[in-house]
């Protein structure tokens, strides 16, 4: 049976896309579907066909999914931060354990993998701790202060957020009373005119500390005495800064952060572990899920004491100095300086002292010193960003012989790809660990051990 544009079908939805969208079949041609979940039963208008699969609009609900929920937030629908929030939180874990197993499976071609269930919050609502709102104008010229829609550049407000710390609403309130009264221009991202271009927080879970910063389009803010005093009546915060972005870029940040007020970071803790963030420093965004997940990662690290351990793609050292607290010594390598000098700085203010620490990227520095020093290590830990690790880095990591290497990831796909590479050569994976970092989106970070055999 041909499916034809324009014309009405029904179907069932059984998986969702990466996107959020619903995907189905009708008569064996797969659709995606957006705003469809898994279980509905809908009338679909097709509005694009391919060879083998197509889109279509949500016409009608005719049996809504047992999973579908009303979605605490009015915008979400519009919204590009949380792509299921209207889907069953139960479900939704079960639904990310699922697309681990099955990435593991099709990409990796580890077979019948056993998958442990999902750690999930048990209150999945207000855990991000940094947010970055766009600032604009409307059609009618007023201030626009909010989150992009999906697959978009169009702000849509955000009065609240249910993902983020409730002081943002504080915090934007400010700014725009600060943006209005003293009439300062807001970018026009097609023209690259305007002066403020994001505003971005972070606020330390445990400290409760709090940072503003102002991405800017010049390089320097005017009448910033005026943001200083709406913002430093807001209980604890610690520090106001100004990024300069001058590129025309979808990049946020400028490489130069100025502080007009406080201190350059603020401070927040994992486990017994402090640390100092500044503006520009990796932290995982959900402090209650991130010490479940560096528990765990330190739990199938199995240290002893007597350990040597390399944490690749340290960051701030933030895994580091988790590990460090275990080990005989651990050795950490991030290719941002400026990271490295964060994780030299949280190094001093634990007083932790069996740490070092390399910058360049980890897909020459570790080859080259293994070349020229025969490193060894007993453990290895690798976070990559999503596009996963280099095949240079494998193959060192191969050539070192760990007992053990602990895999973080963000992208279950590049995941797969790498555990196969080690499966290749002499590995097995012996525990898959997901973790809930980013309720109400379609993310989910997994914690690999992966032993000699």
């Amino acid at each position: 049976m041909e499916i034809i544009k324009n014309e009405y079908y029904t179907m069932t939805i059984d998986d969702i896309g990466d996107g959020g969208e619903g995907i189905g079949k009708i008569n064996g041609y797969t659709m995606f579907v957006k705003d469809a979940l898994i279980g509905d039963e809908i009338k679909v208008k097709v509005i694009k066909t391919k060879k083998n699969y197509g889109f279509g609009k949500l016409e009608e609900i005719i049996t809504p999914s047992p999973y579908r929920t009303e979605a605490p937030c009015p915008i979400a629908e519009k919204c590009g931060g949380c792509q299921i929030q209207h889907f069953d939180y139960k479900r939704q874990l079960q639904f990310k354990e699922e697309k681990v197993k099955n990435v593991l499976e099709r990409i990796g071609g580890l077979k019948d993998i056993k998958v442990n269930e999902v750690m999930g919050m048990e209150d999945p609502y207000y855990y991000r701790n940094k947010a970055q709102f766009p600032v604009g104008k409307d059609k009618d010229g007023n201030i626009k202060i909010g989150y992009y829609a999906a697959r978009s550049h169009n702000i849509i407000e955000t009065e609240k957020c249910y993902i983020g710390d409730p002081i943002n609403e504080v915090i934007i309130q400010k700014v725009k009373e600060y943006i209005v009264e003293n009439n300062i221009s807001v970018y026009n991202e097609e023209k690259h005119e305007g002066l403020i271009r994001h505003i971005l927080t972070r606020v330390g879970y445990h400290t409760k500390e709090l940072m503003v910063c102002l991405v800017i389009n010049e390089r320097k803010l005017p009448k910033q005495d005026a943001l200083i005093k709406k913002l430093e009546t807001i209980p604890n915060i610690k520090s106001i800064c100004v990024n300069t972005n001058l590129e025309k870029t979808n990049v946020i940040l400028g490489k130069k952060t100025k502080t007009i007020w406080g201190q350059d970071y603020i401070t927040d803790k994992i486990g017994d572990v402090s640390y100092k963030i500044s503006p520009v420093s990796f932290y995982q965004i959900n402090p209650t899920q991130t010490e479940k997940l560096y528990n765990t990662a330190l739990e199938y690290a199995g240290l002893t004491g007597e350990e040597t351990v390399w944490d690749i793609y340290c960051g701030i050292g933030t895994i580091t100095l988790f590990l460090a607290q275990k080990a005989k010594k651990v050795y950490g390598v991030e290719i941002a300086e400026q990271a490295i000098r964060d994780a030299l700085s949280n190094a001093e203010l634990n007083e932790i002292e069996n740490v070092e620490f390399y910058v360049g990227k980890a897909e020459e520095v570790l080859p080259s010193l293994y070349e020229e020093q025969n490193i060894k290590a007993d453990v290895i830990v690798v976070d990559p960003p999503r596009k996963g690790c280099d095949e240079e880095l494998l193959d060192t990591i191969v050539k070192m012989a760990p007992k053990k290497v602990v895999y973080v990831s963000c992208d279950p796909a590049t995941l797969a790809r790498d555990l196969k590479y080690f499966g290749e050569n002499g590995y097995t994976v012996s525990q898959v660990q997901p973790v809930d970092m980013f309720p109400h989106t379609l993310h989910v970070e997994t914690c690999i051990l992966i032993e000699k055999k």
